[in-house]
C-alpha cells in the first residue's frame, strides 16, 4: 500500500515542478516582450527605410542625418530622432487644399481655380535643419509665386491659354527668385521642383452667366453687321447695273452731258407712268410731270359709282399715257 502512495506523490510533484516552469518561462517572455516594446518605443534602435532619411539631434545638440538603410542603435537618453523625412516624389495643393480657390486676374475679376505642384527632397539637411516647419514655408512660398503670376494675366488668358500659363508658372517655381537678389524655392529648401498642373480654371455661376449672355449679344450684332453688309453689296451691285445701263442707254443716243436734262426728265416721266399703270384701279389722284421745270399738275377724278364712270376713267387713262408718250417724243426730237 505504501508503494502506490509514494508513487502518486512523485507524480504531483513532477506536475506541479513542471506546472512552475510553465509559469517562469511565460512570465519570462512576457518580460523580454515589454522590454523590447520599450526599447522600440524609446527607439532606442530604429530602422531607417529606403526613400526616407532621419534627422538625429545630439546630447550636446549637434543635429545631423542619417540616410544608411537599416538598423541602427543609439543612447535612448543623450540623443533623439528629431523628424523623417520622405525622399519621395511629393505634392503640395495650391491654399494646402484639393479644393477650387478663389484669386482675382488682372481686371478684378474673380477666378476659381486648383492647382498642383509634385516636389523631391534632394538635400534633407537643408530641408529639415535649415528649415522650421519646412512644409509650412514651403506652402507659403508656393502659393505666393502662383498667384503673382495668376493674378498678372487677364481673365482671358487664364481660361484659354493655360497651357501657356501653366509652363510659365512651371518655370518661375524652378528659377525665379522668391524675392529680388534672394534665393529660388529649389535653393532654399534642397528640392527640386518635379511638375505643375493646373486641375481646372473658371468663372463664377454669377461671370459665367453674364459671359454666356455677352457672347449671345455678340453672335446677334455679328449677324446684323452680316446682313447690312450683304443689303449693302446688293445695293452697290444695283447701282452699278443702274450706271451701266445709264451709260448704254446715253452711248445707244449719243447723247453728251448737255443732254442730261432731257435724259432725267424721260426716266422721272417713266417712273410716274409706271407707278400709274401699277394703281390705275381705284386712283384718285394723278400726277403728271411734263418735264423742263414745269410743276406736276394734279388732275382729280370722281369715285367709280357707275359703269359710265369706269368707262370715262379707263379712256382719261388712256389719253394720259397717249399725252406722256407725245411728250417725250417732242422732247427727244432735235430741234
Amino acid at each position: 500500500m505504501e508503494e502506490p502512495q509514494v508513487h502518486r506523490l512523485l507524480q504531483r510533484a513532477r506536475v506541479k515542478a513542471l506546472i512552475r516552469k510553465t509559469l517562469l518561462i511565460c512570465l519570462g517572455g512576457v518580460l523580454l516582450y515589454y522590454l523590447v516594446a520599450l526599447v522600440y518605443a524609446t527607439k532606442t534602435i530604429y530602422k531607417v527605410r529606403r526613400n526616407y532619411a532621419l534627422v538625429l539631434e545630439d546630447l550636446s545638440g549637434q543635429r545631423r542625418v542619417v540616410r544608411e538603410v537599416g538598423w541602427h542603435i543609439r543612447p535612448p537618453i543623450f540623443s533623439r530622432l528629431e523628424q523623417e523625412v520622405s525622399l519621395m516624389n511629393q505634392q503640395l495643393n495650391l491654399g494646402g487644399s484639393s479644393e477650387m480657390q478663389r484669386i482675382m486676374s488682372r481686371g478684378n475679376v474673380a477666378l476659381w481655380t486648383s492647382a498642383m505642384m509634385t516636389f523631391r527632397i534632394l538635400d534633407p539637411e537643408r530641408w529639415g535643419i535649415e528649415n522650421h516647419h519646412p512644409q509650412q514655408l514651403l506652402q507659403n512660398d508656393f502659393d505666393g509665386i502662383v498667384k503673382d503670376v495668376m493674378q498678372s494675366r487677364k481673365v482671358d488668358e487664364l481660361i484659354s491659354e493655360r497651357e501657356r500659363i501653366k509652363g510659365e508658372i512651371f518655370e518661375a517655381l524652378k528659377k525665379r527668385t522668391i524675392n529680388e537678389g534672394g534665393q529660388t524655392l529649389q535653393d532654399k529648401y534642397g528640392i527640386e521642383v518635379v511638375s505643375f498642373v493646373l486641375m481646372d480654371t473658371r468663372y463664377g455661376d454669377k461671370l459665367a452667366e453674364a459671359s454666356e449672355e455677352k457672347k449671345r449679344r455678340e453672335l446677334i450684332a455679328e449677324a446684323e453687321n452680316y446682313a447690312a453688309d450683304q443689303e449693302a453689296s446688293r445695293t452697290r451691285k444695283l447701282y452699278d447695273a443702274y450706271r451701266e445701263s445709264i451709260g448704254r442707254f446715253r452711248s445707244e443716243l449719243k447723247m453728251g452731258q448737255a443732254d442730261d436734262g432731257i435724259l432725267l426728265d424721260f426716266l422721272n416721266q417713266q417712273k410716274w407712268a409706271a407707278a400709274y399703270e401699277k394703281n390705275l384701279k381705284g386712283q384718285n389722284t394723278f400726277v403728271l410731270n411734263t418735264g423742263a421745270g414745269a410743276p406736276s399738275v394734279v388732275l382729280p377724278s370722281m369715285n367709280n359709282t357707275s359703269n359710265e364712270e369706269d368707262g370715262a376713267d379707263e379712256r382719261r387713262a388712256q389719253d394720259t399715257k397717249s399725252g406722256i408718250r407725245q411728250a417725250v417724243g417732242a422732247q427727244n426730237r432735235p430741234d
